[in-house]
């Protein structure tokens, strides 16, 4: 099963007992993606499996040029965010426990928008 979900994706950021009282942008950002990615799975009725693939599209940022753009279009993106923290924050949002999880290939590719393509196997 695949689904292909159109949001930029967004790494776990590192969170302290603080961020329970203390609004940070960056946690309430996670967390809107969280919510959002959640209910998107739920309306297709995609569960994550214990093994499967991954490929985050990052999008390019807007200041770009269009030359710039198409340079990069489908290349590796190497750079933040990382790619085990875009894996922990879905594992984070599509599984209760994730220790079940024993197989991931995931890749992470500059693109125009941001998407998150899932494939259980």
């Amino acid at each position: 099963m695949k689904i292909e979900v159109r949001l930029d994706p967004i790494a776990k950021p590192r969170m302290t007992r603080a961020d329970k009282w203390k609004h940070r942008v960056v946690v309430d950002r996670y967390f809107n993606f969280k919510d959002a990615l959640v209910g998107l799975c739920n309306l297709s009725q995609f569960r994550l499996g214990d093994m499967y693939r991954v490929e985050f599209y990052i999008a390019m940022p807007k200041s770009w040029s269009k030359v710039k753009k198409k340079e990069y279009e489908g290349k590796p993106h190497q750079d933040k965010p990382d790619l085990d923290n875009l894996l922990k924050a879905l594992n984070d949002c599509l599984k209760d426990e994730d220790k079940a999880i024993w197989s991931i290939e995931a890749t992470k590719i500059w693109w125009n928008e941001g998407k998150i393509v899932i494939y259980n196997k």
